[in-house]
């Protein structure tokens, strides 16, 4: 006798779900973009970095345009005063507004690394490099605003001291927009070097100390270093290649001999050089 086995099928009275199309998870750049500008602009230190800029920049205009009278006083200084340019005066803080500027630059990677948030941001966004790139622009979005509105309130703060001694940059004037220009793109160039190092370094001591050391401390260290080749590094270093697009009058700061173009060029370089390399190596390494 033989034994025949059936099989039985069940029927469940839960639905059949089809499948739908595929999402894809991954964000978009401008989902990152807008990522970037929210943690941006919700930390207290970017509130703090940009009023610090903008209030620095004023109150050194304003001191260097009410050091005037003095210099009248002196009869050897009173004709450097009549060969002075106005855009020089207002955009003569443009190296105290570096010190903030870079330090926001840096505090922009380095406080994910601090907080341990860089590994939330790079697991939303494996590729890491649009990460890199969305915190760029919006620094230099950043950058440029504080900047354009430190110079405007330099310049209306320094209107009155200016105005007696004939030295009011017009509005119309080519060198003016020169050197507000210079100014705006040497600040962009410091941050996004800081952006850089901090992103090389992932210390926020660390990257402030070279930015600052490069940007700032290492022409005045070396300036007292009589040595021809010496000399040609410090005409390379951002801030006296700076000179060659940043000032007005005739300067005698080493790197005020480069044209306005290789200016443009070396203060370029230190902006793109580091944050190129910190593009590789974010690609590269772990967190």
């Amino acid at each position: 006798m033989s034994t025949a086995v059936t099989t039985t099928t069940i029927i469940t009275g839960t639905p059949t779900r089809t499948a739908g199309p595929t999402v894809d998870a991954r964000s978009s750049f401008r989902g990152v973009m807008r990522g970037e500008w929210i943690k941006l602009l919700s930390l207290r230190s970017t509130w703090w970095s940009l009023g610090a800029t903008v209030a620095l920049m004023a109150l050194v205009s304003l001191a260097a345009a009410m050091s005037l009278d003095a210099m009248t006083e002196d009869p050897a200084m009173s004709q450097a005063v009549a060969q002075m340019h106005g855009a020089d005066v207002i955009s003569g803080e443009f190296q105290i507004g570096m010190l903030t500027i870079a330090v926001l630059g840096a505090l922009l990677i380095t406080g994910e690394y601090s907080t341990g948030m860089v590994r939330s941001t790079f697991a939303a966004v494996p590729t890491r490099t649009p990460v890199l790139l969305a915190k760029a622009i919006a620094l230099v979005v950043l950058t440029t605003a504080v900047t354009v509105v430190g110079v405007a309130l330099s310049y209306l703060v320094t209107l009155p001291q200016l105005s007696e001694y004939g030295l009011v940059p017009a509005l119309d004037d080519a060198v003016t927009w020169r050197v507000v220009g210079g100014t705006v793109y040497f600040l962009v160039a410091s941050a996004l070097f800081s952006l850089g190092v901090g992103t090389l370094l992932r210390s926020t001591a660390g990257a402030v100390t070279v930015s600052l050391t490069v940007l700032l401390l290492l022409p005045g260290i070396l300036s007292f270093i009589s040595l021809d080749w010496v000399e040609t590094i410090v005409s390379y270093l951002p801030l006296p290649a700076s000179a060659a697009f940043v000032t007005a009058a005739e300067t005698s700061v080493r790197g005020a001999d480069l044209s306005a173009g290789a200016g443009l060029a070396v203060v370029a370089a230190y902006a793109v050089v580091p944050l190129v390399a910190a593009g590789v190596v974010l690609r590269r390494r772990d967190v």
